[in-house]
C-alpha cells in the first residue's frame, strides 16, 4: 500500500508541476484554469490538515497567483510525503468536517487516493479549458508518466 500510494503522489507532483510550468510559460493563463488549480491546491491542503488534525489555512475556492503555485504544491506533496512515509495503518479512521460543517469519517487510504482522483479530474477540466481557449495542453495521463 505504502509504495503504491507513494507512486501515486510521485504522478500527482509530476502532473501538477507539469501544468505550472506550462501556465508559467503562457502570457495569461485562462481564468477558469486559474480557479481550478487552486482548487486543486486547495483540497489537497485541507485534506492532508484533516490527516494530521490541524486547521487549514485555506477555504476550498481560495483564489492563488500562480507565482505561489509551486510552493503550495510542494509543500502539499512534501506533507503527504510524510504522512505516507509516517503511518502503518491505512486502514485507520479519519473523522473530519467538511467545509458546510458535516461531520464525516473515512479510511486514510481512501482519503489519499481522493487527492489523487480529485487533482486528476480536475486537471482534466483544466486541459479541456485549454483547448477550449486555443491552448495545446501537455499530455498528463498516468500512463504517459509511466512510459
Amino acid at each position: 500500500m505504502k509504495g503504491f500510494l507513494q507512486q501515486l503522489f510521485d504522478y500527482n507532483f509530476y502532473s501538477n508541476k507539469k501544468l505550472i510550468e506550462q501556465c508559467s510559460a503562457m502570457g495569461k493563463v485562462p481564468e477558469k484554469s486559474m480557479q481550478l488549480f487552486s482548487h486543486i491546491l486547495n483540497a489537497h491542503h485541507i485534506w492532508n490538515h484533516r490527516i494530521i488534525g490541524k486547521p487549514s489555512e485555506y477555504t476550498v475556492w481560495q483564489l492563488h497567483s500562480l507565482e505561489e503555485w509551486g510552493d503550495l504544491h510542494y509543500e502539499n506533496q512534501r506533507t503527504s510525503f510524510e504522512i505516507i512515509r509516517n503511518t502503518e495503518d491505512f486502514n485507520r479512521r479519519i473523522d473530519y468536517e467538511n467545509s458546510q460543517g458535516r461531520t464525516y469519517a473515512n479510511d486514510l487510504k481512501d482519503i489519499l487516493f481522493h487527492i489523487i482522483n480529485h487533482s486528476t479530474h480536475h486537471r482534466g477540466q483544466i486541459l479541456t479549458d485549454f483547448r477550449n481557449s486555443g491552448i495545446e495542453p501537455e499530455p498528463l495521463d498516468y500512463i504517459f508518466y509511466k512510459r
